[in-house]
């Protein structure tokens, strides 16, 4: 086991402090907000850190919010080059004829996939969503099959899909951490589309209809997400925003109004970017510490980490974290790139509060005989 200042860890791999420090009197947030939502959770997106929760593993039902999944999907199809962006679709009577939020598609008109897309993303339209899990499987139950084998691959592990669309259906539940996850998943997987949901209206039809989320005209940071509503869900909000390079996600379910669910949302974003920080402490793939290799064809191995390393804390607290090395006592090849051989640990006043896999940033190979028999000779005096 190791212990090593994190400040000059990090000067050597060139990372600089950009928020004010204060050494001898950190900040310390204040109490948490009150929170008019009947479920919440804020998180932040890289580092996973969660800054406040209440209740963010009960099942509701997600409403629109369930058309984070639809969009994922097929991305996912978009991606796979199994379907583009201008494919046409054809409106089938049945999509045509779904109730609730419309985009205002016409039966037996054909509609490229770009436009669905934003009737769905923008103007949270029904008729979109059925219309694109009609092209993608056939019908809509198939689609929620592809929902559903999504969300485990996922590890959206409370959540249920009956339909595209979020309308109420016997069994159709998620969470808010869930949907956390799912923003999470779109904002890491497909960048490329993710602006969808910054766009404040869109033009169908000869129709302009605005974003529900309010956030996107109250506060410049706010570059998406979704709004959802039934009667049985109350209204809820997936928003997610970035300031000075801190992504956060919030989720309201179960609110009590539009207005309430974007306040509400504004009140939990505003508290963590003004009492918290996230830095990248380490990067991916860069040597952290070098060790000793027995009876390899190297005599050497660096250790680094798979993904980069982030950490979300009070402001102000920064000097006062710690870097911790635990590493295995003897490595010996032959081992693959990737393999785990000890532990970074973050601790801030004593407490882990950030741990990853320390692994082997090549492979090594058994090395000859002669080598294996002087490190075997070796080991005995080790």
């Amino acid at each position: 086991m190791k212990m090593m200042s994190l400040k000059p860890a990090l000067a050597f791999l060139g990372f600089f402090l950009v928020f004010p420090v204060f050494a001898d009197s950190p900040l310390r947030p204040p109490p948490l907000p009150e929170i008019a939502a009947s479920s919440y959770i804020l998180q932040d997106f890289h580092s996973g850190q969660v800054i406040m929760e209440k209740q963010a593993d009960q099942q509701v039902e997600p409403a629109s919010l369930t058309k984070l999944m639809t969009a994922y999907v097929v991305f996912t199809e978009l991606k796979s080059g199994r379907i583009k962006l201008e494919d046409r679709v054809r409106i089938s009577e049945n999509a045509w004829r779904t109730g609730g939020s419309k985009m205002y598609v016409q039966v037996n008109t054909e509609v490229q996939v770009l436009d669905l897309l934003r009737g769905m993303i923008i103007q949270s339209g029904n008729d979109a969503c059925v219309a694109l899990a009609e092209h993608l499987a056939g019908n809509e139950a198939a689609f929620a099959g592809m929902m559903n084998r999504m969300a485990h691959r996922l590890g959206l592990n409370q959540s249920f899909f009956v339909n595209s669309t979020g309308m109420p259906g016997a069994g159709h539940l998620s969470t808010a951490r869930d949907m956390l996850k799912m923003a999470a998943a779109i904002i890491r997987d497909f960048p490329e589309y993710y602006s969808f949901y910054s766009e404040k209206s869109f033009i169908y039809n000869n129709i302009k209809q605005p974003n529900r989320n309010l956030l996107l005209w109250r506060d410049a940071s706010v570059d998406g997400m979704k709004t959802g509503y039934t009667e049985g869900a109350g209204y809820c909000l997936v928003a997610s925003g970035q300031r000075e390079g801190m992504r956060l996600i919030s989720v309201v379910m179960g609110t009590a109004s539009k207005a309430a669910r974007a306040s509400e949302s504004q009140k939990m974003l505003n508290y963590g970017f003004r009492f918290y920080e996230t830095h990248q402490i380490y990067p991916a793939n860069q040597v952290l510490k070098t060790q000793r290799v027995w009876q390899g064809t190297s005599a050497e191995i660096g250790l680094g980490l798979k993904s980069p390393l982030y950490i979300t804390i009070p402001r102000g607290q920064y000097p006062q974290l710690q870097a911790q090395l635990e590493l295995k006592s003897k490595i010996i090849a032959p081992f693959a790139a990737g393999s785990e051989h000890g532990k970074l640990k973050i601790l801030l006043q004593n407490t882990v509060v950030q741990e990853q896999p320390l692994i082997a940033l090549q492979a090594v190979e058994t090395g000859d005989f002669f080598r294996q028999s002087i490190d075997y000779v070796l080991q005995q005096f080790e």
